[in-house]
Parts: C-alpha cells; sequence; structure tokens
C-alpha cells in the first residue's frame, strides 16, 4: 500500500513543482536579435520590448527610477523595431499592434503610479507606441493601391 502511494504521489511532486524553464534573459535576446533572421526579428523586439515593460513596473516599485527609466527607453526602443520588421515583412501585425496596445496600457498604469517626474519619459513612450500602432494599423486598413 505505501509503494502504490508513493507511486502515485512522485508523479504528482513532479509535475507540480517543474523546473524553471530556460528562458534567455534580455541581454541575451538582444545579442540573439542580431544575427537573427529579418523575420524573426520583430518576435525576438516584441519579447524584449515585453519583458522592458514588465520590469520598468518592478523597478519603479522598488524606487530605482533611473534604471526603471531605462528599461522604458528599451521599450521605446525595441518596439519601434518590432513595429518596423511587422511592416515590412507584412507578417504578424495585427499580433505586433495587439502586443503594442497592451504594452501602452500598461505604461500608462505605470504612469499613474509614479512621481509626477518620471511621467513625462513615460508619457513620451506611451506616445511613441501609440504611433507605430498607427502606423500598422494604417498598414492593415489604409487604403490599398490598385
Amino acid at each position: 500500500m505505501r509503494f502504490l502511494a508513493a507511486a502515485l504521489f512522485i508523479p504528482l511532486l513532479v509535475s507540480a513543482n517543474p523546473a524553471a524553464p530556460n528562458q534567455p534573459t534580455v541581454e541575451e535576446l538582444k545579442a540573439r536579435l542580431q544575427t537573427v533572421r529579418p523575420e524573426d526579428r520583430g518576435n525576438i523586439a516584441l519579447e524584449i520590448a515585453e519583458r522592458q515593460v514588465a520590469a520598468a513596473d518592478h523597478l519603479f516599485k522598488d524606487g530605482k527610477a533611473d534604471e526603471a527609466q531605462a528599461a522604458v527607453k528599451d521599450v521605446v526602443t525595441y518596439s519601434g523595431q518590432a513595429g518596423e520588421a511587422a511592416g515590412q515583412s507584412g507578417h504578424r501585425i495585427k499580433n505586433t499592434e495587439i502586443a503594442l496596445r497592451k504594452m501602452a496600457h500598461r505604461l500608462a498604469d505605470i504612469k499613474r503610479s509614479v512621481a509626477f517626474d518620471d511621467q513625462a519619459p513615460i508619457q513620451s513612450a506611451i506616445d511613441s507606441l501609440e504611433k507605430t500602432r498607427t502606423d500598422l494599423l494604417n498598414k492593415m486598413f489604409g487604403k490599398k493601391e490598385k
């Protein structure tokens, strides 16, 4: 009976506590972005931008405003690269636009929770993301040449 209980409990224990997957760090993704195929650049740049939004949120909460502002600058840089890659390739435009919208909303939430002095760069980043989104929407729904 003990053997049966152990045989049932061990697989449950292993499945409940899986090892953390080996996700590359932001720095590794930045390095890989330079060597990846052009059609894959948008996905990687988007992942970097999304991770940097989360990092900025945590850094602002921890009181590290300078590091958080650097992360916000990365968001602008890499989201712009993602939008450019999607626009050039014509692939994943919709997914990129949706991700940019979500990041802009999250940055707006962050902006409301930080000190007044830290809000202007965040608003600038939101404006940049909205411009990239607008460009993608125009690419999707703009007038088609005949």
